[in-house]
């Protein structure tokens, strides 16, 4: 506080009003025995009162308050300020008393003009003690622990002189410079408590009351309860800091509500570094290595290592930083605010930083300090090049993402770069921070990926290879993969399964992507053999072989070699998924659910969500083939939460939007569908087979509402690119089927006839028992397949009938299927089925499926779910050794009803 003396007799500041509540909140205790003393001192009491606490904790704010009431009391007031400036100035403080006194129109207050250098210490006291005497008298000193010498040694004698007068010495300082056992002053040992009275203030946190109190007054309303808990907890009670925070809203003109929490953390943040920076300068230099150390080694930092790292006596350094305000209270010293522990290492170089986190996380290791602290501290400091600073790095990085926390997981990975590593192991690294950063950045995975594929390394590298090539082509960046995974797999053990799986994977991207696929990618890999020798090779062989339709016990065998128990540690995840998709397009549903539930359990434990995604989209199509479309939608749901949250694949988002617009469509819900391809257009041109789905299904949808141009237009496209990937079985996508459905009966017969025909061909070349069961169905509202025209065996002598006859043998014809059952093959010419296999509910739902009501139509009527009309009807397809709702009609003998 600078010199003052009494204020005139005016108008009381706001909320100074006698008699009112005390504009210092939080402290009317301490104002109350201030007050009571300056009235024993109008009684001929004097008093030794001494102020303190950390910094901000409002000693000035005190003082200022106290000369208040002493005017009001009528006592005169003679008050200064220390400051560090005049500490080595002698009589600097006591001259500037000696001022405000002879301004204090006292009585008994000396000539202003004579210096109190000029007089000695004993005449300096007669001088106040004088004016004591005359008329009460308060000498208030704020930041005596920054008095000069000579000043302090006068306040000493004048306290001891106190006693039969009416001076009240009153003090403060902080706990930041607490007083050596030289620097108090007191009164005369001889004097007792009725001759001067002693107080010692000590100021703390305001309690929660006061914080809503200051904030209430600043906004002239009470603030939000969520932001006043906030202020209360981030300013720990501080009322500078609380100040400052309320100068800085309303500065900005911002209100005390729960939307401007995170403003709230900022300003704190920026007045904690300000009062930090403050109360260093008070310091010495020694406390200042100290503080250093527990910035650097955080929470975990103990009085040991300061002892250690410090070079000072932890106990008496800590007693002596507990009254600045910087560290909580405990056995182990720590900060209170990070924003404090950063200002201290800020004044440090960056290369002086590192070495210090270094020298502290070095120490930690050695005294078997948490592996979690040891990487923290690890994280900022320079490379160490100790052996166990990787792998400590590396196990932290791994529970972060166990406990789903990417970001986490990233820092430490990066952190381990920068040691010197052998070339193995910064490819494995480069993978795992890959996978730790896909969550939030896939584009930067994607490049760690590649990073990976291209460092120069040894044949131990072939694992982390593997990885890093299965993550990659996972997300459907064929183009990408191909030549990276032929450089890897060069470089890999000839022989080992490492170079193996590296050719499985190239081979399975090939297959996805042909084109991508260059001349120069080297050293090239040679094409995937006809009989593979390893389980890897058979699970790439088999999802080829499914892909093109060529022997499906072949493929079923390979898929099966490739997904047993032995083989689960040869065989990346992504190509047992593979061969889990080859089982559904055999038609093995239930055997290549079971397995991919297998790799997904793999997947999720190893933490690689887009093999994650793509097992569970296998276990769609599997719940699809088994008639289940609710599950399939379930399987739907969690494969693209992970696809494109966790392990967005924006390769493998049309296919996956694709299939959900099919699942849609299984449901009868076209405009779902729809919707779905509607934001998906910009996919349309997408590569691989994930754009031939999408074609697919977009045509399947123009279908279904009639525009059939649209629709063949979509769907020959479609096959376009599978039969430039060489995938012609049906049983992934029965595209000619569905493109014939969409031609002109009186344009495009003949093309509706070569493609039903070619897609009766490669049925009976695959084998199939059973038309596809994948997405390939036809909704409910898709218009009937055109009729080709010419389509019909020429007559024979025994065929050749009168025109009433071909007319009544059209009548007789069995009447075209519902649109939902174009998903099947034409009806098969067996008889009746025994009706006596069927039971009750099973015959009622066959009956009226036959009569043509779809699935919804025939759940109203009979009061039952849509689910358990399809289970009927999966039942009762099984027990008449039929295909599907075409062949219904004549497998029980029943002549459908007209439906409208």
């Amino acid at each position: 506080m600078p010199p003052t003396s009494t204020p005139p007799p005016g108008p009381r500041p706001s909320g100074d009003v006698p008699g009112g509540p005390s504009p210092l909140a939080g402290r009317e205790r301490e104002e109350a025995l201030l007050t009571a003393a300056l009235l024993n001192l109008r009684r001929g009491l004097p008093a030794v009162a001494d102020v303190h606490g950390p910094p901000g904790t409002g000693r000035s704010a005190l003082l200022d308050r106290t000369a208040v009431l002493a005017a009001r009391a009528g006592v005169r007031v003679a008050a200064a300020q220390a400051c560090p400036e005049e500490a080595g100035r002698p009589h600097s403080l006591a001259a500037r008393l000696h001022g405000a006194l002879a301004r204090s129109g006292h009585a008994a207050a000396p000539p202003p003009h004579r210096e109190p250098g000029d007089l000695e210490r004993a005449a300096l006291c007669r001088v106040f003690l004088a004016a004591a005497r005359t008329e009460p008298l308060l000498v208030a000193v704020d930041d005596v622990q920054w008095a000069d010498q000579a000043s302090l040694r006068w306040l000493q004698a004048l306290g001891r002189r106190l006693g039969g007068t009416s001076l009240m010495l009153l003090t403060a300082r902080s706990d930041a410079a607490p007083a050596e056992p030289g620097e108090r002053i007191a009164p005369c040992p001889l004097d007792g408590e009725d001759t001067v009275a002693r107080h010692t203030l000590t100021l703390g946190p305001l309690p929660d009351q006061a914080v809503g109190r200051l904030l209430a007054e600043a906004w002239s309303a009470p603030a939000d309860p969520a932001f006043q808990e906030a202020a209360t907890r981030a300013a720990d009670g501080n009322p500078a800091l609380l100040r400052s925070v309320i100068s800085r809203f309303a500065r900005h003109g911002w209100s005390p509500t729960g939307e401007h929490l995170p403003r709230l953390a900022d300003c704190v943040a920026e007045a904690v570094r300000h009062r930090t920076r403050h109360t260093l300068t008070a310091l010495p230099e020694e406390l200042h290595t100290i503080l250093r150390v527990i910035a650097a080694a955080g929470p975990d930092c103990t009085p040991a290592m300061v002892t250690a790292l410090a070079g000072a006596h932890a106990p008496r350094a800590l007693a002596r930083l507990s009254g600045t305000g910087l560290l909580l209270p405990g056995d182990r010293p720590a900060f209170r605010h990070p924003a404090a522990a950063d200002t201290v290492l800020a004044a440090l170089s960056v290369q002086s930083r590192e070495e210090l986190h270094a020298d502290v996380a070095a120490w930690a290791y050695r005294t078997a300090a948490p592996d979690s602290a040891v990487a923290r501290m690890l994280l900022n400091a320079r490379p160490t090049g100790a052996a166990w600073a990787v792998g400590l790095l590396r196990g932290e990085a791994a529970l972060h993402r166990a406990a789903g926390r990417p970001a986490d997981a990233a820092r430490p990975l990066r952190r381990a770069l920068r040691e010197p590593v052998p070339p193995a192991q910064r490819v494995q690294l480069l993978t795992e921070l890959a996978a730790a950063v896909l969550p939030t950045d896939p584009e930067t995975a994607d490049r760690h990926l590649r990073q990976a594929l291209l460092a120069p390394a040894g044949t131990t590298a072939g694992p982390a290879w593997v990885n890093a090539a299965e993550l990659l082509v996972a997300r459907g960046d064929m183009a990408a993969a191909q030549p990276l995974i032929a450089r890897a797999a060069g470089r890999a053990a000839p022989d080992g399964d490492d170079a193996t799986a590296l050719r499985a994977l190239y081979w399975l991207a090939e297959q996805s992507e042909p084109e991508a696929a260059h001349e120069l990618d080297g050293p090239p890999v040679p094409p995937l053999p006809p009989r593979p020798a390893t389980p890897a090779e058979a699970a790439a062989e088999a999802w080829r072989t499914a892909l093109r339709g060529h022997d499906i016990d072949r493929a079923r065998d390979l898929a099966r070699t490739a997904l047993a128990p032995a083989a689960r540690r040869t065989v990346p995840l992504l190509l047992r998924t593979a061969a889990c998709h080859a089982l559904v397009l055999s038609g093995d549903h239930d055997e290549a659910g079971t397995a991919a539930d297998t790799v997904l359990l793999h997947a999720r434990h190893a933490d690689v969500p887009p093999v994650a995604g793509l097992a569970l989209v296998v276990m769609g199509l599997a719940e699809l083939g088994r008639g289940r479309p609710d599950a399939a939608a379930g399987a739907l749901d969690r494969a693209r939460e992970i696809m494109r949250g966790r392990g967005r694949t924006p390769f493998l988002t049309p296919g996956l939007i694709a299939f959900e617009a099919l699942v849609r469509l299984e449901q009868g819900e076209l405009d779902e569908a729809g919707q779905l391809l509607g934001p998906a257009h910009p996919y349309g041109t997408a590569a691989g087979l994930s754009g031939a789905l999408l074609l697919y299904a977009r045509g399947r949808i123009h279908l279904s509402r009639g525009h059939r141009e649209q629709a063949l237009t979509d769907l020959l496209e479609c096959g376009r690119r599978l039969l430039a990937r060489q995938v012609t079985n049906p049983a992934f996508l029965p595209w000619r089927k569905i493109a014939a459905s969409a031609c002109d009966p009186s344009a495009d017969g003949t093309t509706a006839a070569a493609l039903l025909a070619e897609e009766q061909r490669l049925v009976r070349a695959w084998g199939a028992p059973a038309a596809p069961a994948t997405p390939a169905g036809t909704p409910a509202d898709e218009p009937p397949p055109a009729q080709p025209a010419g389509r019909h065996t020429p007559p024979g002598p025994r065929q050749a009938a009168a025109p009433t006859a071909r007319r009544t043998a059209r009548d007789d014809r069995q009447p075209a299927a519902r649109p939902e059952d174009r998903r099947l093959p034409p009806p098969s010419p067996s008889g009746p089925a025994p009706r006596q296999q069927l039971t009750g509910a099973e015959h009622r739902v066959a009956a009226l499926a036959a009569d043509g009501l779809p699935n919804r139509a025939i759940a109203d009527r009979l009061s039952v779910t849509p689910r358990t009309v399809e289970l009927h009807l999966t039942k009762t397809y099984r027990k008449l050794g039929i295909q599907g709702r075409a062949e219904l009609a004549a497998a029980l003998g029943h002549r459908p009803k007209a439906t409208p």
